[in-house]
């Protein structure tokens, strides 16, 4: 649930042919716009190394890749969230609406007991994958990665609020469309002596794209 991703991304591009290459570990996937180049490629890597031809990609690296009628793909990590509720036995707590708890504000020192770390970063390490096709959960992920080297209860119960929250969401994901041409916002913000801890000041920016 928690391993560490190591890939590389690779473009190949003419001014009629795009090509990308997704390399983890001993895996490849390999899309373009042109088919017959695609298969050119397979061809002659086929040549040289030794390799399996999967077809077209319906999973990769806990991730279900589905194409659909009104979007190219539609990305989706249902199962991942639903192995990682069973592990932490999970898969029977009530869904919420909401990553974040809009009345409790976390903060470092909250007077509640310490909670087992390791379990804690287990848990986040597992959230910020799922930030790959959900991020309407980042900042809350964020937010509870600052408390990693000393959890306690409250950062723990917010964690699980969070898997709570995915649970009412499972079927969340991302779409890539193919005629996707995103616009760029960004929003920012500061809040004077606003951090709880050390009446720092603190600002943050967000980019959004549709």
């Amino acid at each position: 649930m928690n391993s560490r991703v190591d890939s590389s991304l690779f473009i190949y591009k003419t001014t009629s042919v795009t090509c990308y290459f997704l390399v983890y570990v001993d895996d490849l996937v390999i899309t373009g716009n042109d088919p017959i180049f695609v298969s050119s490629i397979i061809d002659q890597l086929s040549n040289r190394f030794f390799v399996k031809d999967m077809g077209q990609l319906h999973f990769f690296l806990g991730m279900k890749v589905i194409p659909t009628t009104t979007s190219l793909f539609f990305l989706s990590q249902h199962k991942y969230i639903r192995d990682l509720l069973t592990k932490l036995n999970m898969h029977g707590a009530k869904e919420v609406i909401t990553p974040l708890s809009t009345t409790i504000v976390l903060k470092l020192l909250d007077s509640t007991s310490s909670v087992d770390s390791t379990e804690y970063r287990s848990i986040i390490g597992a959230l910020q994958y799922l930030s790959l096709t959900r991020p309407d959960i980042s900042f809350a992920v964020n937010k509870l990665s600052q408390f990693m080297h000393k959890p306690t209860t409250i950062h723990l119960t917010a964690a699980k609020r969070l898997l709570r929250y995915l649970k009412h969401t499972i079927f969340h994901g991302f779409h890539i469309r193919r005629d996707m041409n995103p616009k760029f916002i960004t929003y920012s913000d500061a809040d004077w002596a606003g951090n709880c801890d050390d009446r720092k000041s603190t600002s943050a920016y967000m980019f959004s794209w549709f």
